[in-house]
Parts: structure tokens; sequence; C-alpha cells
């Protein structure tokens, strides 16, 4: 799989998984990306700032805890 198809499922979706971020990681990581999937990349960013796209890993953080309730 490639970044762009990552970028691309997400924004459509609206939504980036924790797995579609670690598929990301791993594609860079493993240096099989070219100019189009940083630019996708970038574009996903853009998207996530501007609110268009939520992030599974940022929710998970911000989630309260269960212990912390009590």
């Amino acid at each position: 799989m490639q970044v762009r198809e990552v970028v691309k499922q997400a924004i459509a979706a609206g939504y980036l998984s924790l797995e579609a971020e670690n598929e990301m990681q791993k594609i860079f990581s493993s240096a099989k990306c070219d100019l189009e999937d940083l630019n996708a990349f970038m574009s996903l960013q853009l998207a996530a700032m501007a609110g268009r796209v939520r992030q599974e890993s940022l929710e998970v953080i911000k989630m309260p805890n269960f212990h912390d309730r009590n």
C-alpha cells in the first residue's frame, strides 16, 4: 500500500485510524515513498488541521481515563 492510498481513504472517511497511521509510519520508515506520497501526507495534515479529518490517536489521548473518574 502507498501513503497516498491511505490518505485518500482517510480524507474520504473524514477519519484517520490508528491502523492507518501505523501503516503510514511503516511505509515512511521503509523509504518506499515518493514525492507524491509526501504531498498526499501534507494534504492529510492540512485536512486534519482544518478539522476535516479526525485522528483516532488524538481522540484516545483526549479520552478521560476510567480510573480518573473515581
